[in-house]
């Protein structure tokens, strides 16, 4: 048994096709139906029920995938203490953001990492925060930028910027006089709000005071599927009035959008954005670096934390 055959065992086991997992693992179908055969055979159970329509796990081979993906989990933490022994600013790092984040902080991030970490290769990945952290705590992902604090116990975090609202208004309202708005002089009704899993709309609700099914439901538009590039699109058309984050200001949206952006008066509406990191990482030189990194980059529609 090696962990070849464990890396396998776990592909069939997601693809629940063998043609597939053997693309997947770069093998050939014989190859991998052959030694899945021999690691059963050793064990001496059946992990898999294949039919000539379909390929599913069984009892005991439901118990067996845990136990891989463990085994998996632990090597490459093995491999990636030895990496951080050689060098922790060498190699690839998995760096997940959730889509309010990642558009706006990845164009700033990517000359950094250049210039500062040349010999470091990020791989990204985007992704609503709550998959962010399954990945993060299964191991897919390195370190996650998350807009919340992560809610796993085997995960902490590394505060960076803290992040303001801004309203963002059609250019004919009648709030896009004033130098700065309340959350008050909001009408719940008129809210475009991401559709859920996005954390930035549990924080609008949150900023606003609202209940569940208060805001984004009124005459307005539905936007349950959308982006907030799309709903921006909606406050330019004269549609409804979104709160954005501040680092979305860069964003090409803002000239010629149709859309009038305010300040939220009192200051309290925002979120705080962070490094989440899996606890026992051993690569913290690079954790602690990259957030040295993101701090002194962020523009100063934002306060970070770290100087």
């Amino acid at each position: 048994m090696n962990t070849r055959d464990l890396e396998y065992l776990v592909a069939v086991a997601e693809e629940l096709h063998f043609g597939r997992a053997a693309e997947r693992c770069n093998a050939s179908q014989p190859a991998l139906s052959g030694q899945l055969q021999k690691l059963e055979d050793r064990l001496g159970v059946k992990i898999f029920e294949r039919t000539k329509r379909r390929v599913q796990l069984t009892d005991i081979g439901e118990q067996i995938l845990v136990r891989a993906r463990e085994i998996l989990q632990h090597v490459d933490a093995l491999e990636m203490v030895a990496a951080a022994h050689k060098g922790p600013f060498v190699g690839t790092c998995a760096l997940g953001m959730p889509p309010t984040i990642g558009p706006y902080l990845t164009p700033l991030l990517l000359p950094a990492i250049k210039h500062y970490l040349p010999d470091l290769h990020l791989d990204l990945v985007e992704d609503f925060t709550d998959n962010l952290e399954k990945q993060l705590t299964a191991g897919d992902l390195d370190i996650a930028v998350l807009a919340t604090s992560p809610m796993q116990k085997n995960l902490s975090e590394i505060p960076l910027y803290d992040e303001p609202f801004w309203v963002a208004i059609p250019n004919g309202h009648s709030l896009a006089r004033h130098d700065a708005i309340d959350i008050e002089q909001i009408e719940p009704g008129e809210l475009l709000l991401l559709a859920d899993g996005h954390c930035l709309r549990d924080q609008v609700y949150e900023a606003c005071n609202l209940k569940r099914g208060g805001g984004g439901d009124g005459r307005g538009p539905k936007t349950q599927k959308t982006s907030l590039a799309t709903i921006l699109s909606l406050v330019g058309s004269g549609e409804g009035i979104t709160l954005v984050p501040a680092m979305s200001l860069s964003g090409a949206w803002v000239t010629d959008s149709g859309i009038a952006l305010r300040p939220e008066r009192s200051g309290t509406a925002g979120r705080t954005v962070r490094l989440a990191y899996r606890n026992g990482y051993p690569r913290m030189a690079l954790v602690e670096k990259l957030a040295d990194i993101v701090a002194g980059i962020v523009p100063n529609t934002v306060h970070p934390v770290r100087r």
